[in-house]
């Protein structure tokens, strides 16, 4: 148990979930309400994509050791519980399980996986280094859980399902708004760990402007991504009254409230509190995909 308490930490359980949540959705979106017909095809997708995320934040620990026992000191390889050699055998294992998944399924999830790869690995490690600066790091986790999981997911779905790559409307409104919100994941990650960050000469934005701005900057990106949506959805249902358009309209709507009230009501003063407020960031994403899940069930 103990070693399985270590997995699950060093995983980076907010980052499981998200991929689990999305990855749900975009099959749903693509099986049409014919769900249970390819179970086999969604668990498979499932454990792609988890073995993948490992991989991605195993490597970010292994090479931030130092810096996360400034920032997160709770974490695994930080705090002890996990060795280099031990965090080594997680993340290639992980890298391997997911490439073969890939390759079962299909050869373009293969070239997703390893760009996907690529960008996680070039973000963390040197000589590219990609997070050290807030703009090469906010476009490669917008890559990867923006485009990659969206555009690339539902297509390799849609194929395997539908013989297409044709991308719905939603996906396309969906991605759009995941592309902003994870540009918004990047810059706020960083808010509550500007203490380790500054020692190492990470030019994350809330070091080169300010917490402040920084907030200020994200909260009106994804605001202005809940209205795009907002405007969308209402203007289709005007056009047409389908009960999935309401829904989306009103669903869209009812979550801009809560960002809202969540960002009026945050202390964001304390280090603590701003990781508080980071995490519950991670709700609002979660939340935009389970928008879509219900409306593409059987």
């Amino acid at each position: 148990m103990k070693a399985l308490r270590i997995l699950w930490q060093f995983a980076r359980p907010h980052t499981i979930i998200g991929t689990v949540i999305s990855i749900s959705t975009l099959y749903a979106m693509a099986c049409h309400g014919d769900e249970l017909q390819h179970i086999p095809l969604l668990l498979m997708a499932i454990l792609c994509g988890i073995a993948c995320n490992i991989y991605i934040v195993g490597i970010n620990q292994i090479e931030d050791v130092a810096l996360d026992r400034i920032n997160k000191p709770f974490l695994p390889m930080a705090s002890g519980a996990l060795s280099l050699r031990n965090a080594n055998i997680i993340v290639y294992s992980s890298m391997a399980i997911a490439l073969l998944l890939a390759a079962l399924l299909s050869p373009y999830l293969v070239l997703i996986v390893g760009v996907s790869m690529g960008i996680g690995w070039a973000y963390s490690r040197p000589p590219l280094y990609l997070r050290k600066h807030h703009l090469p790091a906010a476009i490669s986790i917008a890559l990867v859980r923006g485009v990659m999981v969206n555009v690339g997911g539902f297509s390799i779905f849609n194929r395997l399902i539908n013989g297409s790559y044709a991308l719905s409307t939603d996906v396309q409104i969906l991605t759009l708004f995941i592309v902003a919100f994870t540009v918004v994941i990047a810059w706020f990650k960083d808010l509550p760990d500007m203490k380790g960050d500054s020692a190492f000469h990470i030019r994350s934005l809330a070091i080169l402007y300010s917490p402040r701005f920084t907030v200020l900057a994200g909260n009106i990106l994804v605001s202005v991504a809940y209205l795009c949506s907002i405007w969308y959805y209402g203007s289709a249902w005007k056009g047409n009254a389908a009960i999935e358009n309401g829904v989306l309209f009103y669903g869209h709507l009812l979550l801009l409230s809560a960002f809202i009230a969540n960002t009026v009501l945050s202390r964001k003063t304390e280090q603590a509190e701003l990781r508080r407020y980071y995490k519950r960031f991670w709700l609002f994403f979660f939340a935009e995909y389970l928008l879509y899940l219900p409306l593409n069930l059987s």
